[in-house]
């Protein structure tokens, strides 16, 4: 604002005054708070935006990091330096990843860990093309359907204790992409976090939140949770949580880790381990066993992929929400996001009924192919894509969206890694819900997943619960290439929310010509609810659902959306987190940019 402009608008009897009176009189019209009250977890200014940039988009919160050699992208600082520490040492993308993850499961409890389960994908440049990996657990064998439906909440399985616990997948995958891909010794790859859990590291700002959150919520009267003791000892120790900046330790994940360091995968799913966990479940009266456990392997996968206005953008199919992402894209190839405007309602209202028209068929298909026949062909292609095309109405939201007719016949942790061979890692890792299911084996040091919530007890549904039957799943990574040469390494983190924000990273840099950093930093949307609802669904939004704005986001867009028909929901947080590793070539020389979340404590570094 020009200084005339500013004295314009200041009140009459202002002008002139002296600068002490001139702020006085500000402050009494208007109060302008000139802290951040103690014990407030976040302090919004609706008023005051962020500072001006010299260089980018004005939103944007920092640079992306540029590297030849090698880059990482994760949502913690230590565990960025771990991966690159790998990457100088010789190791592999893959080796990088795998360190990355063990030091996110002690640095990141409220995401991951390794009872969870997790997915990758990346470019095997010696093959040159891209691979997928599904690391997914099964349900307890021992369980049934008919003892799962005795045990039901309001229809639907409930979110924690022993019934949604499904085998943790995570080390087998490591395991598995370690063998093929993997250059240092599988021991190494452990030591940055068994430092890191025996010595201790002050817990950032996000972390130290969310693992207050999720204790305070396991400790809720009539959780169902069968033992909490555990849990408040390894993430709780004293009685209370780590605060912003205080040292946190976990020395029984760290001697879990020197086993399966030693052991490889088999310590976790054969040996001491196993036998752990197998006389805990025993113990509180739950269902996962060591037979469960042996007999788990991890899946090679080819992705699916499709083409959006020349960038070929790659999904795990399996059992996954990956082929959303896809579908989404597949149907807004079809409208002018260019055109409607950057963040305006039109473009926001395109994409959010896309989302819907492909959530329908989300929760309708989407299952474990091992066990079922998903269409995903048919669900992907461009010509079913083009029929739900048309069912969108640019001025006002549809009512009447259902799955389409098949023709006859997932709280997360994601990190991106490159190398200086050209490899790059697309891995993404979770327990589910929040830190998981509130259930910590006696002296592991981890908690379980609580990813059998997204199974359904509706007969005839292909996501039925069943025993040694993978649960759908929301974790997704990404992957996108042009030229058949790779491009973006990244990935969205949150629940429902990844195939939306996957979308919007590939619309902001396709459609907006956002850099990779300023394409995650822009104001995103979320939509919840569908007519066919999964197990984390609300089954009280109705079917035009809840669609969420960030405080970025215009207030005329948010006007004019709600004009259309849209519920606008307040900011809740989930928005998901993002992390991003691009290639780009300079003449024959191949540079890599690194990007990272500011909605996390993350950190990208290259070199």
């Amino acid at each position: 604002m020009e200084r005339r402009e500013f004295l314009a608008a200041l009140p009459a009897a202002a002008v002139g005054l002296s600068l002490t009176e001139t702020a006085k009189a500000q402050t009494e019209a208007e109060p302008f708070p000139g802290f951040q009250p103690p014990g407030v977890d976040r302090w919004e200014r609706s008023d005051v935006e962020a500072g001006d940039r010299p260089v980018g988009a004005s939103f944007g919160t920092r640079s992306e990091v540029f590297g030849r050699s090698g880059a990482a992208g994760t949502s913690h600082p230590l565990a960025t330096l771990a991966g690159i520490d790998i990457l100088r040492k010789g190791g592999s993308a893959v080796d990088a990843a795998i360190a990355i993850n063990a030091c996110l499961g002690f640095l990141e409890p409220t995401a991951c860990g390794i009872g969870g389960d997790g997915y990758a994908m990346l470019w095997d440049p010696k093959a040159a093309k891209v691979v997928g990996i599904s690391g997914s657990g099964r349900s307890p064998r021992s369980l049934t359907l008919e003892a799962v439906r005795s045990r039901l909440r309001n229809g639907f399985i409930p979110p924690y204790g022993a019934l949604p616990v499904s085998v943790p997948g995570t080390v087998d995958m490591w395991w598995t992409l370690h063998g093929k891909y993997g250059k240092l010794k599988w021991a190494e790859l452990f030591e940055p976090a068994i430092a890191y859990a025996e010595g201790g590291v002050p817990v950032p700002a996000v972390v130290a939140y969310y693992i207050r959150r999720g204790m305070t919520n396991f400790a809720r009267p009539g959780m169902g949770i069968e033992e909490l003791d555990n849990a408040r000892a390894t993430f709780a120790p004293g009685g209370e949580t780590p605060g912003v900046g205080e040292i946190f330790r976990n020395p029984d994940l760290a001697r879990t880790y020197r086993m399966i360091a030693e052991g490889g995968r088999d310590a976790f799913y054969e040996g001491d381990i196993a036998r752990a966990i197998d006389a805990y479940f025993k113990r509180i009266g739950g269902w996962l066993s060591y037979a469960d456990l042996a007999a788990h392997q991890s899946k090679w996968t080819q992705p699916y992929s499709t083409d959006y206005r020349g960038v070929r953008v790659h999904a795990i199919g399996e059992n996954t929400q990956g082929l959303a992402t896809l579908q989404m894209l597949n149907i807004l190839e079809h409208f002018d996001l260019k055109g409607a405007g950057f963040q305006s309602p039109l473009s926001i209202h395109l994409q959010a009924e896309a989302k819907r028209l492909a959530y329908e068929d989300r929760a309708r298909y989407y299952a474990d192919p091992d066990l079922v026949d998903v269409p995903a062909d048919w669900l992907v292609s461009k010509a079913y894509a083009a029929q739900r095309a048309k069912l969108i109405r640019p001025d006002r939201i549809n009512d009447k969206i259902r799955p389409g007719d098949a023709p006859s016949r997932g709280d997360t942790t994601y990190f991106s890694v490159a190398d200086r061979d050209g490899m790059m890692v697309s891995m993404i890792q979770s327990n589910f819900r929040g830190m998981g299911s509130g259930l910590v084996a006696d002296g592991l040091g981890f908690m379980f997943q609580d990813r059998g919530q997204l199974f359904t007890t509706v007969d005839g549904h292909p996501n039925i619960y069943a025993p040694g039957k993978r649960p759908f799943q929301t974790i997704i990574p990404g992957f996108a290439t042009k030229g058949d040469q790779p491009w973006l390494s990244f990935g969205v983190m949150g629940g429902d929310m990844q195939p939306q924000g996957q979308a919007q990273i590939i619309i902001n840099r396709t459609d907006y010509g956002l850099d990779a950093q300023a394409a995650g930093d822009s104001p995103r949307w979320h939509h919840e609810g569908s007519s066919q609802a999964m197990g984390e669904d609300d089954p009280t939004l109705g079917p035009r659902g809840l669609l969420r704005l960030e405080t970025g986001v215009p207030d005329r867009t948010a006007a004019a959306l709600a004009a259309m028909g849209w519920k606008i929901g307040e900011s809740d947080g989930g928005f998901g987190r993002y992390q991003c590793v691009e290639r780009r070539m300079d003449g024959n020389e191949r540079v890599y940019g690194a990007s990272s979340e500011m909605r996390a404590d993350g950190l990208a570094l290259a070199y």
